[in-house]
């Protein structure tokens, strides 16, 4: 089985694969000061549950846009599982050709919800994602991720929103 995993700013979302199809998940929150072990022994407790082992995982991916969590899941990975995880980048063959003068860049969550449009819708496509920032990438008919934008997510608009225009507000009297 593929163990996949999608490391955010706000949460960790796992996935096992038998082939193409998701046959388990699960959404972790993301946090800095948990230990490898913490982190691993969640993930072994959600494997549990599932009724597998990790001796069922013959590969690890991950897409990680929290860097200093990388040294983490390389640990779980070889630790818990005997095996060296992959992390999406610019490098990896996706079916993207990235058309930007410096490619790595382009975040391993744009490049992954890239890929997955282009091979689920083919192309021209328009993708946006609504996590911690909400993005926008644009893919061209050829598989060429053009480019894109990055905004704050809708929960730290809102969050700004209020934290902004809370002291402005007085009272009636």
């Amino acid at each position: 089985m593929l163990f996949a995993i999608d490391i955010g700013n706000t949460n960790i979302v796992l996935g096992l694969f038998k082939g193409k199809e998701l046959v388990a998940n699960w959404r972790m929150t993301t946090h800095l000061h948990k230990t490898v072990d913490e982190y691993a022994m969640l993930i072994l407790d959600l494997f549990h549950s599932y009724g597998t082992g990790t001796q069922e995982v013959d590969a690890i991916i991950c897409s990680n846009v929290v860097p200093p969590l990388t040294p983490f899941f390389i640990e779980i990975g070889r630790k818990y599982f005997g095996i060296q995880p992959r992390f999406v980048n610019h490098e990896m063959e996706t079916g993207l050709k990235i058309c930007y003068n410096t490619p790595q860049e382009v975040g391993a969550d744009r490049i992954v919800n890239a890929a997955a449009g282009l091979e689920i819708y083919g192309g021209p496509l328009i993708i946006v994602d609504f996590g911690t920032a909400t993005t926008f990438c644009a893919i061209s008919a050829k598989g060429e991720y053009l480019g894109g934008v990055i905004s704050p997510g809708i929960m730290i608009s809102a969050e700004a929103l209020f934290t902004r225009t809370e002291d402005s507000r007085m009272p009636l009297t």
